[in-house]
C-alpha cells in the first residue's frame, strides 16, 4: 500500500475538525490510509509569530463566520465552542499514547474528541469530557489518563511537536503526501488531485 497521508491536527482547531470529516474517504479512493498526528498551535505561534485566528482583528470575525460557513458547505454538524480556544495537551498526549498502543483506535478518538468540542460543544481539556470520550471508543480511561500523566508520554509529545517544527508545520491541519505540504482543509482539492495524477 502507498505510504499513508500524514495528518496534523490541533483539537482546538476547526478547520482541523473539518478536514478530518473528508479525508479519511479521500484517501481510501487512491489506496491510502490516514496517520493522525497531534499537533500543539500554541508552541507553533510561538515560532512562527502568528496568533490565533479570533484574536486577529478584523481577520477573526471573519474567521467565525467562515468556520460556520465552511461547515455548512461540507454539511458538517458545528458549533463554535465556549470556551475557544482550548489547551489540547490532555487530548494530543492521548492521542500519541494510542497511537503507541492502539493505533486501530487513533483514529476514532480523533474524530469522537473533535466531534464532541466542535459539534456538541464539550470541552476535550476537562479531564471528564475527555474520560467520556475515550470510553467511546473503547479505551479504558482510567489507563489512558493515568499514561497520559507519566513523564515518558509528555516528553513524547514535546519531541513530536519539535520534529513536527523541523519539518515546518506551522498550523493545522498541515497534512503531507508523499512528503510534499499541504496547510489547510481548503487544500484538500490539491490533494486529491496529487493522489489521482502524481506531482503538479
Amino acid at each position: 500500500m502507498a505510504a499513508p497521508i500524514e495528518f496534523y491536527l490541533d483539537f482546538s482547531s476547526p478547520y482541523s475538525y473539518l478536514a478530518s470529516e473528508s479525508i479519511e474517504p479521500l484517501a481510501a479512493r487512491y489506496g491510502r490510509s490516514v496517520d493522525y498526528k497531534p499537533m500543539l498551535l500554541g508552541v507553533a505561534f510561538k515560532v512562527s509569530g502568528m496568533r490565533p485566528l479570533p484574536d486577529v482583528p478584523l481577520k477573526g470575525d471573519y474567521s467565525r463566520r467562515d468556520f460556520e460557513r465552511s461547515a455548512r458547505f461540507a454539511s458538517v454538524p458545528f458549533l463554535l465552542p465556549e470556551p475557544f480556544p482550548i489547551s489540547t495537551v490532555a487530548p494530543a498526549r492521548a492521542l500519541l499514547w494510542l497511537s503507541d498502543t492502539d493505533p486501530p483506535r487513533a483514529g476514532s478518538f480523533v474524530h469522537a474528541a473533535l466531534r464532541a468540542y466542535f459539534a456538541a460543544g464539550r470541552n476535550i481539556s476537562d479531564v471528564a469530557v475527555l474520560a467520556d470520550v475515550l470510553r467511546q471508543v473503547g479505551v479504558d480511561p482510567g489507563a489512558a489518563l493515568q499514561a497520559i500523566q507519566q513523564t515518558a508520554v509528555k516528553e513524547r509529545l514535546r519531541e513530536h511537536v519539535d520534529s513536527a517544527l523541523a519539518r515546518g508545520v506551522f498550523g493545522a491541519p498541515f497534512m503531507f503526501v508523499d512528503g510534499e505540504p499541504f496547510w489547510g482543509h481548503d487544500r484538500l482539492p490539491q490533494i486529491e488531485r496529487w493522489l489521482a495524477t502524481g506531482p503538479f
